[in-house]
Order: C-alpha cells, then structure tokens, then sequence
C-alpha cells in the first residue's frame, strides 16, 4: 500500500482528533512486515494542551459513581459489538492469533464490568474514634477521592486488556486518564479510546498520545500527573521510577517465569497446560513459561512428551485457523531470540525441538541444558523459548526460582498439599499457582510482582484504591 494510502491515526486532546505535529512513524503488518498505519506523535505544545485539558476536566469535577459504572457497562457493550474488529485489528499490529485475540477480547470484558462494580462500591470505612481516651461524640470515617490525572503505559503484548486495566479502574476511581500505548499498538489503542468516547466518557477524561520516551519525559515534567501506571521492561520502569519521585506508582515489570512439575503431578493434566503457557502470544508474556523444572524421576518422560507437543504446534501466519504461535512484534525481536537461541546452542544447550527463524516468525522452541552463562538463563528471553531442567528436592527447585533478581510469578504441580505450601511459603514471587502455570491469571486477582519484576497491584478491585486516596473525616460537636 502507497504510503499516502494508509490510515493515519489522530492524537485525542480533550476528547477530541487532532492531527499530531511531532513526526510520524509506520505501523507494521508484524506477520507480512507491511506497512499498515501511519501515527503522528505531538509536539511539545501539544502535549500541555493535552494535559491541561485532562486537569480541567478533572478540576469541574468527575461524573458521579452511577454515571461512570454506567459508561464502563455502555463500553463493554460497545467492546462487544465490535469483538471482530478488534479481534483483527491485534491480528494484524500485534501478529496475535485469532484465539489470542479472541482471550483478549474476552478478559477485557471481565475487566470492564469489575470495574463498574468497583465504581459503584468504592468506599471507606467507619473508624470506631470513641474507642480512644478522651473521644466521646466524636464520629470518624474514610472516604476514597481521586488522585487526579494517571499517566497509563502500557505493552504491546496486552494492547486490549492491559491497557483496560490501567483506564477503566482509573477511571471508576475518578480520575482523567492520559493513555500512551506502546508505538507498535496505536490502532488498537485509538481503537478502545474511540469506543469509550461513544460509551460517553466526558471530555478531558480520556487522552491519547503515541510516541516514545521523549513523548514520557515531557508528560511526566507535569506536576499534575499524579499517579503512573506502568507495564514494560524492569530498564525502563526504574527510569520512570526515578522521574516520578514522590508521585506513586504501579509498576508491572520483566520475569523469568518458572513453573516447577513434581514427581507426584499429574503430567497429562499438566503438560497441555505448560505448553499453552509457554507459546500462546509467542512467549511474549511476562508469565510465559520460560523455565520447567522437572522432577528428576520424570525427566525422561516428560522431555519425550513435550518435544512432540511442542513440534507438532501450528505456527507462522496468525490469520490460518489453527495457527498457535504467530510472529514476534518486530524481525528485530525475533532476530534478537534467534541469536540467544544460537548463543545457547554453542555454550552447549540441546534444541529438543525448533527451527530456523522466517521473517518475524521463530517456530516453538524447546531446550535443555540451559545454564546462567547463557544469556537464555538469566535474562528474560519474550519469545516462544522453553527450556527444561531437572530438579533433585522441591527446596533446590524454590532455590533456583528464587536465584533471579525477578518474582512476578510461578506455577507448581503437585498432588501433595506439603509440597503446595512449601511452595507457597518459599517462592519469591507476587502469585504462586498450584496445579497451574505462571502464567494462569484471573482478571478479579491482584496481580504484580515482588524484587525486580516491580511493585503495585492491577486487578480492578485493588487498582481502583491504589489509584484513589483515603481521606480521614471526623465530626465533633454534634449530637449523634
């Protein structure tokens, strides 16, 4: 398509399209590479119209509770009309398959109506003052107030329910929303943003801006940005936490996610899960399975098993039916996976299953013997990589989980409720699954991280009081 030919994708100011003046960049098609969308990002005065109209809008005052509850059902609605554009959309700027698509599009709709019902719920709670010395009469009570204007920065690899996540709590919560998606997603971001518009969220209290860390700098030199919300790599989230200084945060950061098969699992139940984990979205999952620790006694079984789940996986163009594991975000990405594939290769890993790299597409890859003087072994890989290890006791397995600087969460397979526990008690991590994967979320969960993979709590329940504040009231002098 002639470069004059693509869509070009407006910025939101005050809830209105305006054509952004601070360049432009080229949205690919990740599977054919093509060119799909032209973005614009602002330019500087751009961007402090773009706040200003964000704090005004906050300023004149939030839409009551029952009015946002109603704009969050209206969007999900709306998000259901519109499931197969949507659906196509991550398809095309994601390199999603249908069926990952699809569980995008699915859990965003969980995540929009729990958030209506945290903006109708949202409260404090009675202090019992006259429990205290000398406090006679005295009433005391909290009440959550809005922070003010959230800056959401959210991933590619979660372009519909992470950036639902971060809008719709803030949002029932009270506050005006600055969104900056990641610049490889801009149509599915602008894609949810109109959609809210149309649900009727007032003017001000959605904005929308693409770009990179310049276009971050400058929104975060504004003292009224009050609360950041951030998914990305732990690199950049300690950047940000520097910049924020006082400001709170909530920060979803990098892992290396491991999920611990024990001698007493039950593999048939396991393996189909660990194998789903570890591919859907092509690895590129903070909780993809990136190492499977096995027990020693099945070690045998489990890689001979594995490496003919694992071969016999559908992958390449995520518009085939069937297709599993589609491209990477860029040829750059999986380029980059390619070489640590390789790397590992000549420090004397085994490729179990696997193959050459096409374009951006690297097929399920399956390894052993992988050890922390491959880069495979001690940094995050975000791609369609397993590797598997044994393991001699389950306190040598928490052992090796908990060597890396990271701990957003792991899974554990077992039949016996000691081993569950030890798990639970000992793991570094925010969640620990048992009879499921790192990777197996819920959206009503609390869900972060802990050491390195960062701090802060999503999950509309929790992410609505982390981005609101308790104010004490008390009363005195009147009659109760």
């Amino acid at each position: 398509m002639r470069p004059d030919a693509l869509r070009r994708l407006p910025l939101l100011i005050g809830g209105r399209p305006v054509a952004g003046a601070g360049g432009t960049f080229e949205i690919l098609d990740k599977f054919s590479l093509h060119p799909a969308a032209i973005a614009a990002m602002p330019d500087a005065t751009q961007l402090d119209e773009l706040i200003d109209s964000a704090a005004c809008a906050f300023r004149a005052g939030p839409p009551n509770a029952a009015v946002r509850a109603g704009i969050l059902e209206r969007m999900a609605a709306l998000v259901e009309r519109d499931r197969a554009e949507l659906v196509r959309l991550v398809q095309i700027e994601v390199g999603f398959t249908a069926a990952d698509g699809a569980g995008e599009v699915a859990r965003c709709l969980e995540t929009l109506k729990l958030s209506a019902t945290e903006a109708r719920s949202l409260a404090g709670e009675m202090i019992p003052l006259e429990g205290a010395p000398g406090q006679a009469g005295r009433l005391g009570f909290t009440i959550r107030v809005p922070i003010g204007l959230v800056l959401a920065i959210t991933p590619f690899n979660s372009p519909i329910n992470t950036v639902m996540h971060k809008v719709a709590p803030a949002f029932a919560a009270g506050n005006a929303v600055i969104l900056k998606p990641a610049s490889t997603t801009p149509m599915t971001a602008l894609k949810l943003c109109e959609l809210f518009l149309e649900a009727g969220m007032p003017e001000g209290f959605l904005s929308l801006a693409y770009g990179g860390s310049d276009v971050v700098r400058r929104l975060l030199d504004h003292p009224e940005i009050r609360y950041i919300a951030f998914t990305g790599s732990t690199e950049v989230g300690r950047i940000l936490q520097a910049q924020a200084g006082l400001r709170r945060t909530q920060m979803e950061l990098g892992s290396i996610a491991f999920t611990i098969l024990c001698a007493d699992a039950d593999i048939d139940i396991a393996l189909p899960k660990i194998v789903n984990a570890a591919y859907r979205k092509a690895g590129q999952v903070c909780t993809s399975i990136q190492n499977l620790l096995v027990h020693e006694s099945l070690l045998g079984l489990v890689t001979e098993r594995l490496a003919r789940l694992v071969a016999d996986l559908p992958y390449g163009d995520p518009s085939h039916d069937g297709t599993v594991c589609g491209p990477l975000i860029s040829e750059a990405s999986a380029i980059r996976v390619e070489q640590w594939i390789d790397e590992a290769l000549a420090k004397g890993a085994r490729r179990l299953t696997g193959g050459p790299r096409k374009r951006a597409v690297i097929p399920p890859t399956l390894l052993a013997d992988v050890d922390t003087n491959m880069r495979l072994g001690r940094e995050e890989i975000f791609g369609p990589v397993m590797s598997i290890a044994p393991f001699e006791t389950l306190d040598a397995a928490i052992a090796m989980v908990n060597a890396t600087p990271y701990g957003l969460a792991s899974g554990i397979f077992t039949s016996r409720i000691d081993n569950a526990f030890k798990a639970i008690r000992g793991l570094e991590v925010g969640t620990v699954h048992v009879n499921e994967t790192s990777s197996s979320r819920v959206d009503m969960m609390p869900y972060g991280g802990s050491k390195d993979s960062g701090f802060g709590r999503e999950g509309p329940h929790y992410a609505a009081r982390e981005m609101s504040e308790e104010r004490m009231v008390t009363f005195t002098g009147f009659n109760f």
